[in-house]
């Protein structure tokens, strides 16, 4: 439910969502979109209250981090802008969306 809200929640603010559950041996992406030129990683994160943002912490923020190095090389876009973006969904469906909410090393 929570990335189906999501996902149209981006759609919504003109995001072309790309990718679904994209899966690597060592994880998962949530959504994969673009925002214009801007290829997005999307964590969604559904809570029944507050902490969607806590969720993410440093060690889910550095398996963030490789798994979109894995999915731009495996689509021969590392030479991309990217970001990532949190979409806290409550639970009445209600998005919360954070663009460029963490900064990555990489």
């Amino acid at each position: 439910m929570g990335e189906d809200a999501a996902a149209e929640h981006l759609r919504r603010r003109g995001f072309d969502v790309l990718a679904r559950n994209v899966r690597f041996p060592f994880g998962e992406l949530d959504l994969v979109a673009l925002d214009g030129d801007v290829v997005v990683f999307v964590e969604v994160k559904t809570r029944r209250g507050f902490g969607a943002l806590e969720a993410v912490d440093a060690r889910k923020r550095r398996r963030l981090e490789r798994l979109a190095t894995a999915f731009l090389a495996r689509a021969g876009w590392l030479g991309r802008a990217a970001r990532f973006d949190v979409v806290a969904v409550a639970a009445d469906g209600a998005c919360t969306h954070v663009a460029n909410a963490f900064d990555c090393s990489g």
